[in-house]
């Protein structure tokens, strides 16, 4: 008989629907019943793309002696991480103080207040290397439950007392300059020279620490940033954690020479990189031919392979195809020689790293791609027999700020290219997310799935990115209405996730055991520093003045953990420095045609740090347009409240915008 998960929107919870245990999705019924029957309270987490959930569900979950077990002695509830970010990050802080680590499956025995007394992760089936089994745990917990109350609920008010009294260092002054470029250093402490990237293995893609010294680069022309962004996009762009094939990333490297990845491919990593190569793109002195072809391409992969019917963007493809991690991907040269010819197969070895010993299990390879030679000879082929093999699962709901992240990216995109696809794709995904994840005019909820709205509530990070999206496709399209729907979801956001001096990533009626509030960036950037850079955004387009104090006072809080943990703070450090850099503003008016093309041309061109452009002839388009449409095109290029004279050619707007970016420099210092 199917669970209480049956109806959920999420497929990771549907994954569970038909388990002999009584699941139960996270809410207020599940905890109500614990007290009822006066039990603990047993909560899973995980997410789809999982393969250790994927393994537990498969021993534990699915067995039915070890579900009667659960059943009898607890209420059990499921959650998907990406569903409730917020729910996963007050249990995961619960788990790391306990065990000193953390991840997933997370395996979480609460009061039926919600409070912690147990975490873990993966348990087997059977006791192994000094863990209990599943089943075992679970007796102990129950044993626990009836003849040691006392000590289980004095334990629980401490960690949840501990949760509650987390906080981290808060600053009260902007970072300048000077704190940047120490920030830089930092990372060039951390920085592997050998083979690009932070640190040793697993290697994740550092999506936001690139954005960060992007941005510093365009500023300073720092060499130590060059050489960070130009290892690390390289390195990433020709391994293995990159799909030579077909476009997109996958989740991270294991090893750190970016050979063999962890073959999960999430939307929120491809959303963030397709922005930072679309950028990196736009700098002179490094191979932008491989930047644009691979954010051309992580576009095609996520069109192909994770457009929903909605119109928006899928979550992620699996891991495993038929229970088997990477077996869609990885080659051998006989396999090569099979769909190529031998001739053909002795090149494409040799271009892509397929050896005869194997870069992955069982004498495969993972196609890794060193050097320039052409593939369109051997892409098409590789890819129909690729097809032919078993597919990863895909996670089809629709998360909030993963699409919109992903619409920034490819606002970043058409900026770079000039290519009017990428707005009209970046146009259609919004509208998708504003029909089905969005609940009235700011109602924001966590994700949808097939067109049916989610239950789950969005976090700050839904918000903020929705709002960032938003402005940033105003400006790319001139187009009113994206303004205003910035404008009203930047808003919400002020007003339910305030906490005090600063912004949790909860609202205030969260309903948790602690309000949770992660200031860095993890996989997916920080909701407050989103929330920094969507103030920062509408405060430049609007000349609000609040808009700009709240970016303003939130960065400064910031501070500390840019100067202490640039690594984990890219997102704040990005917006810190846009702020130094102006942001500067180019409004370009005036009729249609090849003047204002040329303008526009150029202006989009430019990689100042929360630089923004737009280009239109209908002064009500935007405030930015007000009183700058003629009949002639011109380009105003602004900061804050102080401007330069109008350019007419590129020469002239090249020249007005050296002028102001020489008085933000004095500025600066």
């Amino acid at each position: 008989m199917a669970n209480r998960l049956a109806n959920s929107t999420s497929p990771y919870l549907q994954q569970h629907a038909d388990n002999p245990v009584d699941w139960r999705p996270w809410g207020p019924d599940a905890f109500e019943e614990a007290r009822r029957r006066d039990v603990p309270v047993f909560i899973s987490i995980g997410y789809a793309a999982c393969h250790w959930c994927h393994v537990m569900a498969h021993e534990s979950f699915e067995d039915p002696q070890a579900a009667a077990l659960v059943n009898e002695r607890m209420v059990a509830i499921k959650v998907d991480r990406e569903e409730h970010p917020d729910v996963d990050s007050v249990y995961m802080s619960a788990t790391q103080a306990l065990t000193g680590q953390g991840g997933w499956p997370m395996t979480v025995f609460a009061t039926p207040d919600g409070e912690p007394f147990y975490c873990g992760t993966y348990f087997p089936p059977s006791p192994r290397h000094g863990m209990p089994s599943f089943t075992q745990l679970v007796s102990a917990i129950s044993d626990a439950w009836v003849n040691r109350r006392d000590e289980v609920t004095t334990s629980a008010g401490e960690i949840a007392e501990h949760l509650r009294g987390q906080h981290l260092p808060v600053g009260d002054a902007l970072p300048d300059s000077a704190a940047l470029a120490e920030a830089v250093s930092r990372l060039r402490g951390a920085y592997d020279q050998q083979y690009g990237g932070f640190g040793g293995a697993p290697k994740f893609p550092p999506s936001t620490t690139l954005l960060f010294l992007l941005g510093h680069l365009a500023r300073t022309d720092d060499p130590a940033a060059k050489e960070m962004i130009d290892g690390t996009l390289s390195a990433m762009a020709r391994g293995g954690m990159y799909d030579q094939l077909a476009g997109g990333f996958c989740r991270y490297s294991v090893d750190a020479q970016w050979v063999v990845p962890h073959f999960e491919k999430m939307l929120y990593d491809n959303a963030q990189l397709l922005r930072d190569y679309a950028y990196a793109a736009r700098f002179e002195g490094r191979d932008t031919d491989l930047d644009r072809r691979i954010a051309v391409e992580i576009v095609a992969f996520l069109e192909r392979d994770l457009q929903t019917s909605s119109g928006a963007y899928a979550s992620s493809l699996d891991a495993d195809a038929d229970g088997e991690e990477g077996s869609t991907y990885v080659w051998t040269e006989q396999q090569l020689a099979d769909v190529l010819g031998n001739d053909a197969a002795q090149d494409a070895s040799k271009v892509f790293d397929v050896t005869d010993a194997g870069t992955f299990e069982h004498g495969t390879s993972v196609l890794q791609r060193h050097t320039d030679a052409d593939i369109e000879p051997w892409r098409g082929p590789l890819l129909q027999a690729r097809a032919r093999r078993p597919q990863p699962a895909r996670d089809d709901k629709v998360v909030t700020s993963w699409n919109a992240l992903a619409v920034i990216g490819l606002a970043e995109l058409a900026e770079t290219t000039g290519e009017r696809e990428y707005a009209d794709t970046a146009t259609r995904v919004v509208t998708a997310v504003l029909r089905d994840n969005v609940v009235g005019d700011d109602d924001v909820r966590r994700a949808s799935r097939d067109g049916v709205t989610g239950e789950a509530r969005g976090v700050l990070e839904d918000y903020a990115a929705l709002a960032l999206a938003l402005a940033r496709l105003h400006v790319l399209t001139a187009d009113r209405r994206w303004l205003e729907r910035a404008k009203q979801i930047a808003d919400a956001a002020l007003e339910r996730f305030a906490d005090g001096e600063g912004y949790s990533d909860a609202p205030a009626d969260h309903g948790l055991v602690a309000r949770p509030s992660d200031p860095l960036d993890n996989p997916t950037p920080s909701g407050i520093a989103l929330l920094a850079e969507a103030c920062l955004t509408l405060s430049a387009i609007t000349g609000e003045s609040a808009y700009a104090e709240t970016a303003e006072r939130i960065t400064a809080r910031l501070a500390p953990l840019i100067a202490g943990a640039p690594q984990a703070s890219g997102t704040a450090a990005w917006v810190a420095e846009a702020m130094v850099s102006g942001p500067l503003q180019v409004a370009i008016g005036g009729p249609a045609g090849p003047e204002r093309d040329a303008l526009e041309r150029a202006a989009r061109q430019l990689t100042d740090a929360g630089r923004l452009v737009i280009a239109g002839d209908d002064p009500q388009a935007s405030p930015l347009l007000a009183d700058r449409v003629g009949e002639r095109a011109a380009a105003y290029v602004c900061q804050g409240s102080v401007c330069q004279l109008p350019a007419y050619s590129p020469d002239e707007l090249a020249a007005r915008v050296a002028d102001m970016r020489r008085g933000l420099g004095e500025r600066a210092r």
